[in-house]
């Protein structure tokens, strides 16, 4: 789903800090942001100069709701006066944007008028800026102050405002919100009839099914509806790919999570199905609710995953694609809409903006070729835009070799497939590789991952995957993850079987769970597998003997079974290797070419010889370890790494010689005390050291550093603080801080949290100095003032969260079947 605005915030909340800042704008701020939408809240006293800066500009073009709190002295800062003008060039240039004024103690005649407080500040004004200035900032305000708004007064319950205006936020944002379809070509009329169906104004049935073949167009109608009904939904969710998520390792649970989460715009783990079906009868039913559920097989039953559908509110909706009709037998009322096939002239249409660049309607000289490709795509959308991006930008001659290597397929049922294949062929090598690796193992994954191995195997994986993009072959969502049409996922699936369509071990890519155990088992692996993902339903040991012939395996994804014996050289190739088993690791594994590395509670020690030799490694994820980490310095190319549970660990490990580390998760260390340089990254030196030497040994520690979790550190209680002089050496691209649970912290480390490139802060739990009474009452306290500059703040007392959140941030992120980080 793609969400106006494009950019980081949704909201930017202007306003002149002396009159509002701990009073009004706080209450408004903080209903905002445990709403879980994304503020912008400018603190005016902060700004030097006498323009506002260019990323201050491009908050509030990216935000599509401006909310300026229009108090007694807005009018005196020339930054609230250049915030407003931008805003209504905003509102006036691009079709999205809203004001919302609120007009806080003041008469929004004064504001039209520029007369009580705003005449008294343009008198002042006008001593010291052009008359064109002042006449443009005159005019913003008499419109602004013409629009419908909030007159707070002081007989107003101002809790009741802030309501207000969230409602009415709500209402934008779901508005302008969109799920991302470029083939909405001849679909007005599959709209009108599902719309129908689904008669929201009347208390009917609740469900309509779409159902059909394989790219007839059914997700993009959905899509479609949900983007023209939203707005009249308390809350609205899409869940695409239910029958691969339902697939995966504990699947109903991750659908549920993720529907709950988007649900309630909070994140939420529930541990079972069972538990998912109560949160969602308590906290999710009573809503009236949109929701879409993309793509589902026969592995979907409603009851087990959303519970009894007379729980929910008669005014909610829910909207099922399947391409088996099956899937809604066991439903006591749904409605069915099967879409026909496109019309031939929209087929030309569509097959034309792809293939033509956006233009509706082929070149004269390129008329007849274009008719016989969109008469070969059997009027499915899917095929008309993956023929048209197999064909832009090409020569004559591609358009006439392909038109009868396409003629030449037999007329059979999978005639389609076989069709959609030449755009496969047309890649190289490299981009074949990728392509196949996400059909069969990373959809839903977010790229980085899959990037270091592609990387390390010299596939080029960012040219790949944009060519993959460009030939209608693949989507990168605005989460950067990987999405591909189900019927261009089955294409690279049956490309791989078709490797030996007799022999499975002879596959390149193994990611069946009954094909790895089977394979494992009888041994029938061979040289030619390059990716098997191996899932047991109880524990079993894999030994030397049973991978010995896997010598190019790449990506090897263990869960519920162990590795035993020997390894040694056997698989020298293994790029990602993840073990997710309670069991010991073998002593002796080739670690050379390891670039991630993803262990969960396998029994590995400090004197592990695959320490020594993982150099390459890049991305580490650990939990739980029992032994004190003195080797992680060794590995000096690692930019990703996740610890938890450490509970051996009565100092931080030796972080300071990790250069080129971007994100660094520490969840679960009990016995650490104190924080030192050794984390810092500040090399010791002696005390006779001289000013010189001390300021080389401290040249920009961590400078690749954006991400830093600290979670769970109950008895960390001191800070040790580096030398001023080293702050913009230390860290200086630090974006995003956690400190959750960290019971005996009182004082958070300022070095740290007052830096300018910090845009986001999560801290529940602790003994820190911040006080939270009444929704309105909003946060206060000594800590408090150190941080409320930043942005994005997620915050909570010790008592408030523990009997509230069953989550931790990163442990309630749902295993997909390939990594971690999702």
């Amino acid at each position: 789903m793609s969400a106006l605005p494009t950019g980081e915030y949704e909201v930017f909340l202007s306003f002149r800090g002396p009159d509002v800042r701990t009073t009004f704008a706080d209450h408004l701020y903080s209903c905002l942001a445990r709403s879980r939408i994304r503020t912008f809240r400018d603190e005016e006293e902060l700004r030097k100069g006498e323009t506002i800066a260019p990323s201050l500009i491009q908050a509030i073009c990216e935000s599509k709701i401006h909310i300026p709190i229009l108090s007694q002295s807005y009018a005196s800062s020339k930054w609230c006066l250049q915030e407003l003008v931008q805003m209504v060039r905003c509102l006036k240039r691009e079709k999205g944007h809203v004001i919302l004024p609120i007009f806080y103690f003041i008469d929004p005649r004064d504001v039209r008028r520029q007369e009580g407080p705003f005449k008294e500040a343009f008198e002042l004004h006008s001593q010291k800026f052009d008359p064109e200035t002042i006449r443009e900032w005159k005019d913003v305000l008499q419109e602004v102050g013409q629009m419908k708004g909030w007159h707070v007064t002081e007989l107003d319950g101002q809790g009741s405002i802030v309501d207000q205006v969230l409602h009415q936020v709500e209402l934008h944002l779901r508005s302008n919100y969109t799920l991302v379809t470029d083939e909405l070509v001849g679909i007005d009329s599959h709209v009108e009839e599902v719309m129908k169906l689904l008669d929201v104004d009347f208390i009917s049935g609740k469900i309509v099914g779409i159902h059909g073949m394989s790219g007839i167009g059914k997700t993009t109608i959905a899509k479609a509806v949900y983007n023209k009904v939203c707005s009249r939904f308390d809350r609205c969710c899409f869940l695409e790919n239910v029958g691969d998520t339902l697939s995966k390792y504990n699947g109903a649970v991750e659908l549920q999570n993720k529907m709950i989460s988007s649900i309630l715009r909070q994140e939420h783990k529930v541990g079972n199905s069972s538990e998912g079906v109560s949160v969602i009868k308590d906290r999710v039913c009573r809503l009236k609710t949109l929701i879409i559920l993309d793509d589902a097989d026969e592995r979907f039953e409603f009851d087990q995953i959303l519970g009894k559908l007379c729980d929910f509110s008669s005014k909610s909706r829910f909207i099922i694609t399947t391409r088996n009709t099956r899937v809604l037998k066991f439903l006591q009322e749904y409605k069915l809409y099967e879409p026909r096939e496109m019309s031939y002239d929209n087929a030309l249409k569509l097959f034309s903006k792809f293939a033509f660049g956006g233009v509706t309607h082929p070149p004269e000289d390129q008329v007849d070729m274009s008719k016989e490709f969109v008469k070969l795509a059997a009027g499915l959308p899917l095929a008309l835009k993956v023929f048209g991006s197999l064909l832009f930008r090409e020569r004559k001659g591609f358009w006439e070799e392909k038109l009868a290597e396409m003629k030449a397929i037999p007329p059979t049922s999978e005639q389609v497939q076989k069709r959609l294949k030449i755009s496969y062929d047309e890649l190289t090598r490299n981009e074949k590789q990728i392509f196949l690796d996400i059909a069969c193992f990373f959809l839903g994954e977010k790229k980085k991952l899959p990037f270091y191995m592609w990387s390390s195997c010299n596939i080029y994986p960012e040219s790949g995957i944009s060519t993959l993009v460009h030939r209608s072959l693949l989507k990168v969502d605005e989460n950067k993850g990987f999405w591909m049409h189900d019927r261009i996922r089955d294409l690279g699936r049956a490309i791989v079987r078709e490797e030996d369509i007799d022999r499975r071990g002879n596959r390149s890519r193994i990611w069946s769970k009954e094909d790895a155990v089977d394979i494992i088992h009888s041994r029938e692996g061979t040289d030619r597998v390059e990716m098997l993902r191996v899932e047991m339903e109880e524990d079993a040991t894999f030994t030397r003997k049973q991978l010995k012939k896997l010598s190019r395996l790449r990506y090897l994804a263990v869960r519920n079974g162990g590795l035993s014996g020997d390894l040694g050289e056997i698989l020298p190739n293994v790029r990602w290797l993840q073990l997710h088993y309670d069991g010991p690791i073998p002593t002796n594994f080739n670690t050379k070419e390891v670039v991630i590395l993803d262990l969960e509670n396998c029994h590995v020690e400090d004197n592990w010889t695959g320490w020594k030799t993982a150099h390459k490694l890049k991305v580490l994820n650990l939990k739980p370890y029992q032994g004190t980490l003195s080797w992680i310095s060794l590995l000096t190319n690692l930019a990703e790494v996740k610890l938890v549970d450490c509970n051996n660990c009565v100092t931080l490990p030796p972080l300071g010689n990790l250069p080129s580390l971007e994100r660094l998760e520490l969840v679960g260390f009990p016995s650490v005390r104190k924080v030192g340089p050794e984390f810092l990254g500040i090399a010791t030196t002696s005390s006779s050291s001289s000013s010189s030497s001390s300021s080389s040994s401290t040249t920009f520690a961590f400078p690749k550093l954006t991400h830093l979790t600290m979670n769970r550190f109950r008895e960390w209680n001191e800070w040790e603080e580096w030398d001023s002089n080293h702050d913009h050496r230390v860290m200086p691209c630090i974006a995003a801080l956690s400190f959750n649970y960290c019971k005996r912290l009182a004082k958070l480390p300022d070095q740290l949290v007052q830096k300018k490139t910090v845009s986001s802060l999560q801290i529940f739990g602790g003994d820190l100095n911040f006080a939270y009474g009444d929704p309105d009452d909003g946060w206060s306290g000594e800590e408090w003032g150190k941080v409320k500059h930043i942005p994005s703040i997620y915050m909570g007392t010790c008592d408030k969260y523990e009997s509230t959140v069953h989550y931790d941030w990163w442990e309630g992120q749902a295993y997909n079947g390939t990594g971690f980080w999702q």
